[in-house]
């Protein structure tokens, strides 16, 4: 995978910033170092960059590399390490490299205690770096999606947000309230999705005394509260097609009917929503009513996956690690891993896989948290059921009890590889393995998967 300074993302896949290739500044972002995150841009020259402790480093030297540790070099489009016959070793996407073997690195290199990810456009880096906006990490594609955010407030536009669960979709929410002309009114939020059935419309939009049984007083509706302010709408598409219908007559009219009542209220806003699921597609299916859909699903900011961001991560884990535990460290094992994984839940999920390796570290006594200390399962995709990959002898176990382990292996194996089509590399991501992992995987349970177009 490439980090275009803003984005990690499949080669070849043509997003990431609008940039010509010849405009482009090929480079490794350091990560980590010193113990602590990092987002310093090393620019590649043609013939390649040497590293090892020396200037290019910085301030933050690192003692464990050699002084000639390893070589990266850019063929215009794959990035390769050599190692230099270092005394530590190096390692590339989580697996040791062999001394004069060029292996090519699509994640993350690991020199000493150093980390480097992969840029072919060091440039926004360089410009913007990493650092708290508002109280949120922003790399530089994250201070770009807030400037398109902060504009569409601005001009008075409701805003619609698209992006994975725990992306930080609500952060975007946020930030819209707080550069848009309500500021100074509430931010109301409501996750739609978890709206019990039946009772969307009198949340929405109220319920006067009287109106059904058990109504015994008046109740005030999201809607009402957020007057003056920005109502954002979490997963707005969970909302059936009849409230769709009372919620566009309402943003239109500027007006809304509480249950039971007779006459309209007025009321202010500035509508923010979310969803991550394609609205014109749900649109096409029924889903989604075609006239909401022009309401308020434009103009449009698509929040990436937490996988595509990989500047942003050290820091969001140093500073938790630090409110949970202050004076923890943490080990580059498991910035390293946190990097390889595909963390499907997104930022909601490191953090919360954080907290639990912080205190299986405090437990342990350990002054820093490791690898080790994270739950194997955490930031792995799911699916039919998680792989053990098995580093060491078996211990003594029943044999059928080990049969039918293998069995149920061998079927999540081949399941995952029928939902990817037989890619073996897609595979390996799904399943959170590497692809070697994978591949010995295969040839234990005497499995076929084709090989992907990428490069080893």
């Amino acid at each position: 995978m490439e980090h275009d300074g803003s984005t990690l993302r499949p080669s070849g896949d043509g997003r990431g910033m609008e940039v010509s290739d010849a405009a482009r500044v090929p480079g490794l972002v350091r990560l980590f170092g010193g113990g602590a995150a990092l987002a310093v841009a090393l620019r590649l020259p043609l013939e390649g960059l040497e590293l090892g402790r020396g200037p290019q480093l910085g301030d933050v030297q690192d003692p464990r590399m050699s002084r000639r540790h390893a070589q990266v070099r850019f063929d215009g489009k794959h990035f390769w390490a050599v190692d230099l016959g270092s005394q530590n070793g190096t390692w590339v996407d989580g697996e040791p490299l062999a001394p004069g073997a060029p292996r090519e690195v699509r994640a993350v290199l690991r020199m000493g205690d150093s980390l480097f990810v992969p840029s072919v456009d060091v440039r926004p880096l360089e410009e913007h770096g990493v650092g708290l906006v508002d109280g949120f990490v922003r790399g530089p594609g994250g201070q770009r999606l807030l400037a398109e955010v902060t504009r569409a407030a601005e001009l008075g536009f409701s805003l619609h947000i698209h992006g994975e669960s725990g992306s930080g979709k609500e952060g975007m929410a946020r930030a819209f309230h707080q550069h848009g002309p309500r500021r100074e009114g509430p931010f109301v939020a409501v996750n739609c999705a978890a709206i019990p059935e039946g009772i969307a419309e009198r949340l929405l939009f109220g319920v006067r005394r009287g109106a059904y049984s058990g109504a015994e007083a008046d109740a005030q509706g999201y809607l009402q509260a957020a007057d003056g302010g920005t109502l954002f709408l979490d997963e707005v598409v969970e909302l059936d097609l009849a409230v769709q219908a009372k919620l566009l007559r309402a943003l239109e009219t500027r007006e809304v009917l509480p249950l039971g009542a007779s006459r309209p209220k007025t009321v202010d806003l500035h509508l923010c929503s979310a969803s991550n699921k394609d609205l014109r597609a749900l649109v096409a299916r029924g889903g989604l009513r075609e006239d909401l859909y022009f309401r308020m699903g434009r103009p449009e900011v698509v929040v990436p996956p937490l996988r595509q961001r990989p500047e942003e991560l050290p820091l969001l884990l140093q500073r938790e690690a630090e409110r949970v535990a202050p004076g923890l460290g943490l080990h580059v094992s498991l910035v390293e891993q946190c990097l390889l994984r595909p963390w499907p839940g997104n930022i909601r999920e490191l953090l919360v896989e954080l907290r639990g390796a912080v205190q299986a570290a405090l437990l342990q006594s350990a002054t820093r948290v490791e690898a080790r200390h994270l739950s194997p399962s955490a930031g792995t995709a799911f699916g039919p059921g998680s792989v053990t990959v098995r580093a060491g002898p078996e211990p003594r176990a029943d044999a059928m009890e080990r049969a039918q382990g293998d069995v149920q292996e061998r079927a999540r194996i081949e399941e995952a590889l029928r939902q990817q089509g037989g890619n073996v590399s897609a595979t390996a991501r799904a399943l959170g393995l590497h692809r070697t992992q994978l591949r010995r995987l295969l040839r234990r349970h005497g499995l076929d998967g084709a090989e992907s177009s990428e490069p080893e």
